[in-house]
């Protein structure tokens, strides 16, 4: 943990790179920059406007690139990748976790993958190797194959003996991990273990069997909920025949967790978790032009719908002062599903067992406040336009739309997921499309009925 005064340091590290970044003082730019940690320089990057970026990178020292590509965002680190040549990469890599090292290649042309894999050592590129045959959403694309293995045979005097030949042991090992000479993993050897049992027994009596190894196939969304609702440091990966691959750590997933509150977060305002504060307008207009064209074609679905009842609104004035009240309430009353169902998705709470209880609730939910809401409205509309039937009108419509929303928020989930479209970049869309087509249909189609 930092002490309270290096901490004050750092910050005021940072506020002079701010500073120095509108100077033309290079030199104590670069010196204050590579002062600061991987992760403070990354942010430095990022936070900066697309052409201080690129001369921002270029003061980053050689031995630190490395990790400060590490700590960028996916589409910088990209940008960046293209314009370094195949040996450049090379370099940048060593001494990097295979694991991160993947996430780098991924990001290169296949052409040049090859040609970065034969300047690395021969046991880092099998390393990389390993980790590439999987997909990098999966706990296999996820995890690390630096690990340290005992056998159950071996007493922890031995184990102690063998460690202390390592110069150092991987960050965040919390265990060491059991397997016999196939490596078929067969259990963890915690190091709290190891350091308070006595050096004479043997691996075997003190191993932990009774551990949820990770299928290397498994997403990585699953390996976060796993890594939460155990509250692991570290989890052994395996393949398909038990077989010790390598380990996912805390550090990793957490990337996992921010990566999917980032893309849940922009996809319910229509956006690619692609989008970034500081892309270029070349970049970020066409991106949200897409989502603004998909959102004016509700809208004008909406508006067709208005136009069958343009008769009536021409003959009551009111019903197009009350209209979108309606189609509000139903908006956000169906938003507010969406989001815990869309949660819940994420938390690996929804399924089909459980589906039905969960529409049949936010029925009810939708049902007691269109009860609540169209009697206090109903009221309302009594009072200002002192016209009973505008009241049962508003007040039936705003009970219909309330318990469509709801059913619509709970629903549309779960369909999305079905037809493979992402429920956080699509379901506001098709949500407010519901609300705004079924509030009108219900108000202005019951206006008709009765003053038709």
């Amino acid at each position: 943990m930092q002490a309270p005064n290096e901490k004050v340091s750092q910050l005021s590290q940072l506020a002079s790179v701010n500073e120095l970044m509108d100077s033309s003082n290079v030199r104590l730019l670069r010196h204050m920059l590579n002062d600061l940690t991987p992760a403070d320089i990354a942010d430095q990057i990022e936070s900066a406007p697309p052409k201080a970026r690129r001369v921002l990178w270029d003061l980053v020292d050689t031995e630190f690139e490395g990790e400060v590509i590490g700590e960028l965002s996916e589409e910088l680190r990209g940008e960046i990748l293209k314009e370094m040549k195949s040996h450049e990469v090379a370099t940048l890599t060593e001494g990097l976790d295979p694991d991160d090292v993947a996430d780098i290649l991924q990001q290169l042309p296949e052409k040049v993958i090859p040609e970065v894999l034969q300047a690395m050592t021969t046991q880092d590129r099998q390393r990389v190797e390993t980790v590439l045959t999987y997909d990098e959403d999966t706990a296999g694309g996820l995890m690390n194959t630096d690990t340290i293995t005992v056998r159950p045979d071996m007493t922890l005097d031995v184990v102690l003996r063998y460690l202390r030949r390592h110069e150092e042991i991987p960050q965040t090992t919390d265990s060491l991990f059991v397997v016999n000479r196939e490596d078929t993993f067969l259990g963890i050897l915690p190091l709290s273990k190891l350091l308070t049992s006595s050096p004479n027994i043997t691996v075997r009596e003190i191993t932990m069997t009774k551990v949820e190894a990770i299928p290397a196939d498994m997403p990585d969304s699953e390996v976060a909920r796993l890594f939460e609702k155990h509250n692991w440091v570290s989890a052994p990966v395996i393949n398909e025949g038990n077989k010790l691959l390598g380990r996912i750590t805390i550090d990793d997933v957490v990337d996992v967790i921010m990566d999917d509150a980032d893309h849940s977060l922009l996809g319910l305002a229509g956006l690619s978790d692609e989008e970034e504060t500081f892309a270029s307008i070349r970049r970020t207009a066409p991106r949200r032009a897409i989502w603004l064209g998909v959102n004016l074609m509700t809208a004008i679905l909406a508006s067709a719908v208005i136009n069958i009842f343009e008769a009536t609104i021409d003959k009551v004035v009111a019903l197009a002062i009350l209209m979108p009240i309606v189609a509000s309430m139903g908006g956000v009353a169906g938003s507010q599903t969406l989001t815990v169902v869309i949660r819940g998705m994420a938390l690996g709470q929804v399924s089909r067992n459980n589906l039905r209880w969960l529409l049949s609730k936010e029925f009810a939910v939708g049902a007691l406040n269109g009860m609540l809401w169209a009697l206090v409205m109903g009221a309302v509309a009594a009072l200002w336009f002192k016209d009973p039937m505008i009241a049962v009108i508003i007040a039936a419509a705003m009970m219909i739309n309330l318990i469509a929303a709801a059913l619509a928020g709970a629903a549309l989930p779960v369909i999305l997921k079905a037809c493979k479209i992402d429920p956080a970049l699509a379901g506001s869309v098709a949500l407010t499309t519901i609300t705004d087509v079924v509030g009108f249909l219900s108000f202005l189609g019951l206006a008709t009925i009765v003053y038709g």
